[in-house]
């Protein structure tokens, strides 16, 4: 009785790519378009491992593959031939691990483990928060690998729970692969908010159903310089999402806080996060209050005037196309945030449109204090956290400008 036979393993996939791509891909640039891809010997599946060779014919990378995407293969590892083993993927996960060990002491454990292309994980976001880690995709092409990535989570974390949450373009092809935004995957999760701390101030949150991640860890130094700004202000927290600026704002010693939003969710979380931290002497002293409206109708009314104000909008550019409206909304938001500042007052406007530069950002709101007619200075300029460090252009997105206006 003869055997069945055996079905042939395909060749590695192997791609080459233009002079302009390979510039790219050896200068660190962890992207290849569909675009610049000149040949490969197949067809491919989405997340398999794509070899590029150069024009010589030399190993020039490996990446993650996906054909139905125009960014054909999101970069893992450049330079010297190297094989993507067990040992590399732990190795791999460790030196990311290794660079947040340094930066954060017992009183916070709400922040970045994995920042995507810029810590070589393209595509993957992974957030601590407490005993709860939340990994995101931005790309299909992880489906493949995600048992390895939970794999080395649960040998690194056993004890917490794993939260997978997707970007909306991908979630389509995750439930063909049996996957679902806010799934479980490790571990237990009674409820979908999650409870922890940054420098001491305790937090909640939604990681099943939540923004981003479950909370915007990225504005953490900032939050932390308003604190130090704040003693004895009148401070209004636009755009105050569930309140962290807010609740620095009141720990550094300010006499009324005003957390300024849309949702009304949002600032029931803000309440809450008050609450939380009730226990803590100047954030209990804080006069905290609450207003559901919408920023820029609500500053271009009222006739409430404060000694610090703190712009933090959702991205005002989602694409290219809207770059040139959001430089003037930037502008009005500064113009009319500054109107409302009392003499002496501090601006800190924030910006995380990725298609919108520092530069022009910080043009924006300087034109608008320059229009104001009244004198001020500038404080500083503020880029990324640690954690969120950016590798390459496309990754950098937040910036920040400090203005002290007479």
């Amino acid at each position: 009785m003869s055997s069945p036979e055996s079905v042939p393993t395909p060749p590695r996939l192997r791609l080459r790519i233009t002079a302009a791509a390979e510039g790219y891909v050896r200068a660190g640039h962890p992207w290849v378009y569909e675009s610049s891809v000149r040949e490969q010997n197949r067809e491919g599946d989405t997340g398999e491992l794509a070899v590029i060779y150069d024009r010589r014919d030399r190993f020039l990378a490996i990446g993650l593959y996906d054909p139905q995407s125009p960014l054909r293969v999101r970069v893992l590892h450049a330079g010297a031939p190297a094989t993507l083993d067990d040992a590399w993927w732990a190795a791999h996960l460790d030196k990311s691990l290794d660079l947040r060990t340094p930066l954060f002491g017992p009183d916070t454990d709400g922040y970045r483990l994995i920042n995507g292309e810029s810590d070589g994980w393209p595509g993957l976001v992974l957030d601590r928060y407490g005993s709860v880690l939340v990994v995101k995709l931005y790309t299909a092409a992880w489906f493949p690998h995600l048992e390895r990535v939970l794999g080395l989570l649960a040998a690194r974390f056993p004890d917490f729970a794993v939260v997978l949450r997707l970007s909306r373009n991908i979630q389509e092809r995750a439930r063909a692969a049996g996957l679902a935004d806010g799934q479980v995957m490790q571990g237990d999760l009674p409820q979908s908010t999650v409870v922890f701390h940054e420098t001491g101030i305790v937090f909640e949150a939604d990681v099943v159903r939540g923004q981003k991640t479950g909370f915007f860890l990225d504005q953490r130094e900032n939050r932390r310089r308003v604190e130090g700004l704040a003693k004895g202000r009148r401070v209004l927290n636009a755009f105050s999402f569930s309140g962290g600026f807010s609740l620095y704002a009141a720990r550094g010693g300010a006499t009324d806080v005003v957390s300024l939003d849309l949702s009304a969710h949002a600032l029931a979380s803000a309440r809450s996060n008050f609450a939380m931290n009730a226990g803590q002497p100047r954030i209990a002293e804080a006069v905290h209050e609450t207003i559901q409206a919408d920023v820029f109708d609500w500053l271009a009314h009222t006739d409430l005037t404060f000694d610090l104000i703190i712009l933090d909008p959702p991205s005002l550019a989602r694409r290219e196309t809207e770059r040139e409206g959001a430089i003037r909304a930037y502008g009005k938001l500064a113009a009319d945030a500054i109107r409302h500042l009392s003499s002496g007052g501090i601006l800190v406007s924030a910006s995380c449109s990725a298609h919108v530069s520092a530069d022009e950002f910080w043009d924006a709101v300087r034109g608008a204090a320059d229009h104001s007619g009244r004198g001020w200075r500038e404080q500083r300029t503020t880029r990324h956290a640690p954690d969120h460090h950016a590798s390459f252009p496309e990754a950098e997105y937040l910036k920040a400008i400090y203005l002290e206006v007479n």
